[in-house]
């Protein structure tokens, strides 16, 4: 299998992917920047954007998305976008990113209007200080797996219980689903 990711990878804030393409959706500014690029890491998602719309939603008790950084951007987390040439689209592999910590989680609650949520388990024992800071995030398996085996489908990499329609569909398609 030949490789299809460049040697490095591109990053950009979702504030500035949004300046460049302010008339395209979320989405659309996902493939054009993956085309053009192959491997994107879109830093920031989460906060609202200059339309007032974050590039995507995020928990509010997850990452990071809401501290300032540089040049007045906000987010400490962020997508890995690659450029799907099988399906001609642009694929998350992975989001991670600096976890919230008490200050951000209650900016956070209070901007996604959860503040009850404070109550919660977690939620009070991050509050009092009891969890450490700490980062994350997910790898994708299966989108990595197609991605890198070049597959249409999920179901080539990952067994499944699929609707008939879809089986014949795939089927048709020269899919083989496991």
């Amino acid at each position: 299998i030949d490789p299809v990711l460049p040697e490095e990878i591109t990053f950009i804030h979702s504030e500035q992917l949004y300046e460049m393409y302010p008339d395209l959706s979320p989405k659309e500014r996902e493939n054009k920047i993956a085309e053009k690029h192959g491997a994107v890491f879109i830093i920031g998602i989460g906060y609202d954007l200059p339309d007032g719309k974050p590039h995507d939603l995020r928990a509010p008790d997850y990452d990071d998305w809401s501290t300032e950084t540089v040049e007045g951007y906000r987010g400490l987390n962020g997508d890995i976008i690659v450029w799907n040439e099988i399906l001609e689209c642009a694929v998350e592999l992975t989001s991670m990113g600096i976890r919230v910590d008490k200050t951000e989680l209650m900016t956070q609650l209070e901007l996604t209007d959860k503040l009850e949520d404070a109550e919660l388990l977690f939620h009070r024992r991050l509050l009092n200080e009891e969890l450490p800071s700490s980062m994350g995030g997910g790898i994708g398996q299966s989108r990595t797996a197609m991605q890198l085996l070049r597959k249409a489908h999920i179901g080539e990499v990952q067994s499944a219980i699929w609707p008939g329609e879809m089986v014949d569909h795939c089927r048709r398609s020269g899919i083989q689903l496991i």
